[in-house]
């Protein structure tokens, strides 16, 4: 099911009377693909789990329109556009067994959509093998795990045949190695499935890992919309460059003056095609080299082996953190004797941004 947002905008009146009115989505437009799962990436309060309730009709949009398919559903009931949601909570009942809490949603299909009970224990049963807990479905939720109750959860949104699936940040109550496992999983049963699905979270890395697209929010504003490798390695302007990437993109302040690069005085770089003006200057961690002839001398604070690579913790006045990262091959000699380390930079791994607007200019 194609799933369209049209002109979208959702905006909450002002508290009191000196209160301002909050612009939770901001004119928001954006075709979701058929069968495809998709990310909705943002801080906290940039509008996503808005967005989010927007499509599944918990909220009614102050403009815009919403279409599954060709059909708007801008004004159907949440119970009518054939969605199937997951709270970050799971939200199961405690008093029910896992089979009763699967079975919970269709009880209340009337008409020619209603079931007998052997049908519906029939399809439950198909939802807990595809997401693999039919061996739990006597015990109730507090028996379960986390990742369990998590499976249960999306069975539960599953059983209706929904024609989109929304997941408002499924995995934030799972520790590190659980979210692993269980992210690998809803991809699994996305592709399995085929159901166009809507991934909230604020976690890049689990967006960029299972997503076929990523959708990166601010303050209500789409900022940017692609493939997560394609964003990352194209970012539109500075806030999606920072918001993507682990460990995070180094910044400094430069500037471009006769066609060459500078960080700082230091020239880094060469040739560019680019009046002289000052930039913002984003560097990959993985964008930098060690070389005794490269030019941008860093101070070395720490290096930090990770196994496959390691990881050289410098600083540099012109940077905008206090210390930044670089990640090299650990067969890279580096001279740990020396105070400071010489780099040159990757070309492909360097984004220059406008000081003013932030927007990329190379």
């Amino acid at each position: 099911m194609k799933v369209v947002l049209d002109s979208l905008s959702k905006r909450f009146p002002p508290r009191g009377k000196k209160g301002k009115e909050v612009i939770a989505v901001n004119n928001f437009s954006f075709e979701i693909p058929h069968g495809k799962l998709v990310g909705l990436l943002g801080p906290s309060g940039c509008g996503k789990s808005t967005l989010l309730n927007l499509i599944c009709g918990l909220y009614k949009p102050t403009e815009g329109e919403i279409f599954f398919g060709d059909e708007t559903v801008s004004e159907l009931a949440p119970e009518k556009r054939g969605v199937g949601m997951v709270f970050q909570s799971y939200a199961l009942y405690p008093h029910l067994s896992v089979l009763q809490n699967i079975i919970f949603p269709l009880e209340n299909l009337k008409g020619k959509d209603k079931l007998s009970k052997e049908e519906m224990k029939k399809r439950a049963y198909e939802v807990a093998r595809l997401v693999q807990i039919e061996e739990l479905m006597d015990r109730r939720p507090s028996e379960l795990s986390g990742g369990q109750q998590q499976r249960v959860a999306i069975a539960r949104a599953l059983v209706k045949m929904p024609r989109v699936l929304l997941l408002d940040e499924p995995l934030s109550n799972l520790d590190a190695r659980l979210r692993l496992q269980t992210r690998e999983e809803i991809r699994r049963i996305q592709r399995e499935t085929g159901i166009t699905t809507v991934f909230v979270t604020h976690d890049q890395e689990e967006a960029m890992s299972i997503c076929d697209l990523i959708v990166v929010m601010k303050d209500g504003l789409l900022q940017q919309i692609g493939k997560p490798q394609e964003v990352y390695d194209d970012p539109i302007n500075l806030f999606v460059a920072k918001f993507l990437g682990t460990p995070p993109i180094c910044t400094f302040d430069g500037e471009i003056k006769d066609g060459k690069l500078y960080i700082g005085k230091q020239e880094v770089m060469s040739p560019f095609d680019l009046p002289d003006k000052k930039v913002y200057v984003g560097v990959r961690p993985e964008g930098f080299v060690p070389e005794e002839c490269g030019k941008f001398i860093c101070t070395l604070s720490a290096l930090e082996v990770m196994g496959r690579d390691v990881s050289l913790v410098m600083q540099n006045e012109n940077a905008h953190t206090d210390k930044f990262r670089a990640i090299v091959d650990s067969d890279m000699p580096i001279d740990t004797t020396k105070t400071t380390v010489s780099l040159s930079l990757k070309r492909n791994k360097v984004f220059l941004f406008d000081k003013e607007t932030e927007e990329r200019v190379y």
